[in-house]
């Protein structure tokens, strides 16, 4: 069961809810159509009515093939009647937000008769079929025993998990081995809970690194950059350090990184504290260097299992994980006594 805070009330102290746009889970999903056909898909940290995340598999399940889509939404979601609504202004009066329910479609035919099969004839039958639409038992929150009983009905999951609850959420996918495409700060490569997952490649990233812009709710404060109101009143921020993760295999995962640059001790430094040189920019990666090498955590957007192979990360986030690569002191990378940012350790295959 969850714990004593709620899905809702944890997410609102940190101010970590972001809503995607469709254009953004559009972008990314094109690369993951061969997964889906014959799948069950859940979005268990959406509402329905309001989540991008519903409306694409809404819009695309027969174009998938999908066998099931199922989405949940928690009580007092801050996101309710905040994003743009699938339904139209018009149908309002058919909204639960604020109620923890469930939306489980298998088939999308063309209910209404307009000789035509989309998001139209989703809403119809929503509207029509009770079956479709039923209200949770308990609060939604997908650590509950009912959201945990969907979760093991999934074949993948697909959502954007509010910030603070990263590794929890991580956790309770890997614990049911759940297939997964959802969205995360990039820093999360470096937490000790997410790190050795990243290390023995069962995740990684996607295809596309950052976002744009996000819808908030409308408690957030304003900040003093990233951040603006638009003519309706919705407010937005952008950040450029989130990022898609995933246990889904993309072709981009196997494109090798261009390498051109020669090594020379020179350029590139020994740390005093760990058995690696530093190379400050992933471009920058020599093509004939075979040892261990400390690259930025930006370097997992152009990682190939293939081409090379993770050995670990420096210890200042306490993960242990440093892959024997450490040789004491500091935890931090240090060139001539300066300390370098994270890095993530590595060694090329070939």
């Amino acid at each position: 069961m969850a714990g004593n805070k709620s899905l809702h009330s944890a997410s609102k102290a940190k101010e970590d809810e972001f809503y995607t746009e469709l254009s953004d889970i559009e972008n990314e999903l094109r690369h993951y159509k061969q997964h889906f056909k014959d799948k069950v898909v859940l979005c268990n940290c959406d509402d329905p009515y309001e989540s991008n995340f519903f409306k694409y598999f809404a819009m695309n399940f027969n174009q998938l093939g999908l066998k099931k889509l199922i989405a949940t939404c928690y009580d007092g979601s801050a996101i309710a009647n905040t994003q743009l609504s699938i339904w139209g202004e018009d149908n309002t009066q058919q909204k639960k937000t604020g109620v923890p329910h469930k939306i489980v479609i298998t088939e999308v035919t063309d209910l209404n008769g307009d000789g035509a099969i989309n998001l139209a004839d989703v809403e119809y039958l929503i509207q029509n079929d009770k079956n479709v639409l039923t209200r949770l038992k308990g609060n939604g929150d997908f650590r509950s025993k009912e959201c945990i009983e969907l979760l093991m009905q999934a074949d993948i999951v697909v959502t954007n998990p509010p910030f603070s609850l990263f590794r929890e959420y991580i956790s309770q996918l890997m614990t049911y081995h759940k297939k997964f495409i959802i969205i995360g700060n990039q820093n999360a490569i470096t937490y000790k809970e997410i790190f050795p997952y990243i290390k023995a490649n069962e995740m990684w990233l996607g295809s596309s690194l950052s976002f744009a812009k996000f819808k908030v709710p409308s408690y957030y404060e304003p900040k003093p950059t990233r951040f603006w109101i638009d003519d309706t009143g919705q407010k937005w921020r952008s950040m450029g350090n989130i990022c898609w993760y995933t246990n889904l295999d993309i072709a981009k995962r196997h494109e090798d990184l261009d390498l051109y640059k020669h090594y020379t001790p020179e350029e590139y430094p020994k740390y005093s504290n760990y058995n690696a040189i530093e190379v400050s920019k992933v471009a920058d990666i020599p093509m004939d260097y075979d040892g261990y090498m400390g690259v930025p955590i930006t370097f997992m957007d152009k990682y190939n299992p293939d081409q090379f192979e993770i050995i670990g990360m420096g210890e200042d986030n306490g993960t242990g994980q440093s892959g024997g690569v450490w040789l004491g002191g500091s935890k931090s990378c240090l060139i001539k006594g300066k300390a370098a940012f994270k890095r993530i350790f590595i060694r090329r295959k070939y």
